[in-house]
């Protein structure tokens, strides 16, 4: 338990409460007292989330918790150098589906399908204007109206309330990224002689 300690006060300092300010994101919650309640919450997350979604997408939100910490770096697409909220999205999709997604949050919105916000799901993508642009920001869902993504500079990967004043104010839609179709079976060829015997 003790080896798991610091990631766990990772996981919950990178909870938030509603913004205090407009134009801030909300900070972070101080983990005391809320560590247990958060990984029970989390636990139920990725319960539900197998039972409403695959396995590949549980496999994703476990891999984006598991790079909960890892620092923003502009341009970054790598858990060894850091991530921006595309490259973090990108190197999910990338690892988890094969599925490879432009680098630009406004890229990946273009080339993912809209659904409605009331028909989010742990793996869909949610979009922002953060920066007087739309889709200048993007994170996945994880259920319960979180979502997980690579913040701004001097933040690292952290999981968010979609709920807060300062991310409903900025919302710009959801998005379901088509998984790749399983191969389907191909049935063996039928052999035809070449000559009547």
């Amino acid at each position: 338990m003790l080896k798991k300690l610091p990631l766990l006060l990772v996981l919950a300092s990178s909870l938030v409460w509603a913004a205090p300010g407009d134009d801030e994101p909300p900070p972070p919650v101080n983990p005391t007292g809320i560590l247990s309640q958060w990984t029970g919450q989390l636990t139920g997350q990725f319960s539900q989330a197998k039972q409403t979604v695959g396995e590949k997408t549980t496999d994703l939100l476990g891999q984006a918790m598991g790079l909960l910490g890892v620092p923003y770096r502009r341009g970054g697409t790598s858990e060894n150098t850091g991530f921006d909220c595309s490259g973090f999205v990108r190197h999910l999709y990338e690892q988890s589906f094969g599925k490879l997604l432009p680098h630009r949050a406004a890229e990946q919105a273009k080339v993912t399908e809209t659904i409605d916000p009331a028909e989010l799901k742990p793996g869909d993508l949610v979009f922002f204007n953060t920066m007087k642009r739309a889709f200048s920001h993007v994170g996945i869902y994880v259920g319960d109206g979180k979502f997980i993504h690579s913040p701004r500079a001097g933040k690292s990967v952290q999981v968010d309330d979609m709920r807060s004043a300062y991310w409903q104010k900025r919302f710009n839609g959801a998005r379901r990224v088509d998984a790749p179709a399983a191969p389907s079976p191909v049935a063996p060829a039928q052999s035809t002689p070449d000559h009547k015997r």
